[in-house]
């Protein structure tokens, strides 16, 4: 095999799958937004959506910042050399993230350095299978961290908020997949695809759930059961109300695919991989004698391309905009309630975990007094002239700064945080007595917020990583919504009970 040409061909892969979001994910996206209500929240985030997959499609560039861990699975002829094939991929995402293509998310998990390249100890992941058939079948999927952390387990018999008993049977499997998507919320960035594993030990059935997003979205299970339980539970689960970004509306799940293993007698799991709606998969036919692709996996179909949610995106809501520009006065911030919409210009700073934690002792490199913490890792990558540039910058999942985020602002009078999902009873205090807001960017619209960053001014304790670093943005025009104001409001702590209340009508026995 032309390992050169296999090179490039696991390449173009990992381009297309960061940057081209599949033909049937765009058209379960298309059938969502047609679906919801004009002029709601939901919707507005529905156009940015589109508007971001269009961008990224036509820049090359990541459609969602948080490129994921990268996970490949492959099957090959009988006599093909999977060591040469796992030295190449490695080779190609090397090269994929310089190229910016991929966000460098290898991370020692002793030392939390990053190794700047996307390798490391079992990383990228690669599974490979022999099969009998005479081609190379490469599946990669790259799933960002906000959705990671929504995959769950249960394991039955066990008690479910809203729902009740969920026992060994095909009920209390139901009531199992139908608590995942409950309890994602708008944290793995709704509307969301999930994969869910029956059966198995606690390894291989959250393995059997991620292999089911490798599936059509439009195809049919096999299993009778199985494909009426996946209708049911993709009706159901969009009466709950929770909707894009946990925003509330009419789309809070975009596709569900199970499939089932044996158990053991003692044990009894069923694992769901949520998926956000940056479903980012893709497969490839390699030629298994000179390496190049014979095929493209999931292009069957109308490939819908959002040019027209441009236009859209730009047009001036009907609710009003509130100009922010930092710093930020108590007197501006008090003034801010739920719902409100923003556009923020000037300066903003990135601040992840690792900054987050590094401020709990430390002081800050700058002077953060009516500033506004954005939580990103962005993509970047350096120009001709070896300055800094921003290549992707959506919002990061807020709740992993729970612990320190109402102390944070306190201590630096930081007055406004930024990110996707919301955050909890502790920083909401935090936001009345210190007069601050949570502001909700779009999950996922990492070209759109790009597009508002207009400079990179600098950048502070570079040592954590790129996406763990503190970046300083000049933005313009960079519009969120308030979903915690300083007056004990949560529009986040508002779905929930509402859906959980909704989620408590599915809890009779159905199948």
């Amino acid at each position: 095999m032309n390992l050169e040409t296999l090179e490039q061909s696991i390449y173009d892969l990992v381009s297309e799958t960061s940057t081209n979001l599949p033909k049937d994910v765009r058209r379960a996206i298309k059938k969502a937004k047609d679906a919801e209500n004009a002029g709601t929240r939901a919707a507005m985030s529905l156009d940015t959506i589109a508007n971001n997959i269009f961008m990224a499609d036509d820049q090359v560039s990541p459609i969602c910042q948080d490129t994921g861990l990268p996970t490949f699975k492959i099957k090959t002829p009988v006599g093909v050399n999977q060591l040469e094939i796992k030295e190449v991929i490695k080779k190609a995402i090397v090269q994929a993230t310089k190229d910016a293509k991929l966000r460098p998310n290898s991370v020692d998990s002793l030392t939390g350095k990053n190794s700047g390249d996307n390798l490391g100890a079992g990383v990228p992941v690669i599974k490979f299978e022999q099969w009998e058939k005479e081609y190379i079948e490469v599946k990669l999927i790259l799933k960002g961290g906000g959705c990671e952390n929504k995959n769950i387990q249960y394991s039955l018999p066990c008690e479910l908020e809203g729902l009740g008993r969920a026992g060994r049977d095909l009920d209390g499997i139901r009531k199992c997949i139908l608590h995942s998507v409950y309890q994602a919320q708008g944290q793995g960035c709704s509307a969301g695809f999930i994969g869910v594993g029956i059966g198995g030990d606690r390894s291989s059935g959250y393995d059997l759930a991620k292999e089911q997003l490798f599936r059509h979205v439009e195809d049919t299970n096999p299993n009778p059961d199985l494909a009426k339980l996946e209708a049911y539970i993709l009706e159901k689960a969009n009466t709950l109300g929770i909707g894009t970004m946990g925003f509330g509306g009419e789309a809070t799940l975009l596709g569900c695919k199970i499939g089932v293993m044996n158990r053991i007698p003692a044990s009894f799991f069923v694992s769901v991989a949520y998926n956000c709606w940056a479903y980012r998969r893709m497969a490839i036919d390699i030629d298994a004698e000179t390496g190049e692709i014979r095929k493209w996996h999931y292009q069957e179909g109308e490939k819908i391309a959002f040019d027209d949610a441009v236009a859209a995106t730009q047009e001036e809501p009907k609710k009003e905009i509130i100009e922010l520009h930092a710093p930020i006065s108590e007197e501006q911030i008090r003034a801010l309630h739920v719902g409100d919409v923003v556009k923020i210009s000037g300066r903003m700073y990135t601040g992840r975990d690792a900054i987050h934690h590094h401020l709990i002792s430390h002081d800050a490199p700058v002077d953060l007094n009516g500033q506004i913490i954005y939580h990103c890792g962005p993509v970047m990558a350096k120009d001709e002239d070896g300055n800094w540039t921003v290549k992707a910058a959506g919002p990061t999942t807020s709740i992993r700064e729970e612990p320190y985020q109402g102390d944070i602002m306190k201590k630096f009078g930081i007055r406004a945080v930024m990110g996707k999902g919301g955050m909890g009873p502790k920083t909401l205090k935090a936001l009345e007595e210190h007069g601050g807001v949570y502001l909700n960017a779009i999950g996922g619209a990492a070209q759109y917020y790009a597009d508002c960053i207009k400079s990179v001014d600098g950048v502070d304790l570079i040592e954590f990583g790129i996406p763990e670093a503190m970046w300083h943005l000049s933005v313009q025009d960079f519009t969120a919504v308030v979903t915690m104001d300083s007056h004990g409001n949560s529009l986040h702590a508002d779905v929930q009970k509402s859906s959980l209340e909704k989620l408590a009508m599915h809890a009779e026995r159905v199948f």
